[in-house]
């Protein structure tokens, strides 16, 4: 018998509160009204797909940059208040932000 189960029979009406690892990571990131334009752009031959017009804090961005490359398992990239990712992912990122609560407005093809 392990700790969590002598405590639950010691406890048995007790609840235990979601713990810091289990919330979600959108908490931190600032929201913005305005919408995240996410390109199509063919760059050497080779698809790419940026994100731009995110208003919040650099650090945010990149941190959405980070997790986005590695939910997607792709390369890419942070610049000049853009995020550049490799390939052409727009359905799937569109939807990953929108499950965030970003706006997302698709531009191109």
């Amino acid at each position: 018998m392990d700790l969590q189960d002598q405590l639950k029979n010691l406890f048995p009406d007790h609840k235990p509160e979601p713990s810091e690892e289990q919330t979600d990571v959108q908490s931190d990131i600032w929201l913005q009204d305005d919408p995240i334009i996410c390109k199509y752009e063919k760059r050497k031959g080779k698809p790419i797909t940026i994100l731009e017009g995110y208003t919040g804090a650099a650090e945010d961005f990149k941190k959405l940059a980070k997790e986005l490359k590695t939910k997607l398992s792709v390369g890419g990239s942070f610049k000049d208040d853009k995020i550049i990712i490799q390939g052409d992912y727009r359905d799937k990122i569109m939807t990953i932000l929108k499950d965030k609560g970003f706006n997302v407005k698709r531009v191109g093809g």
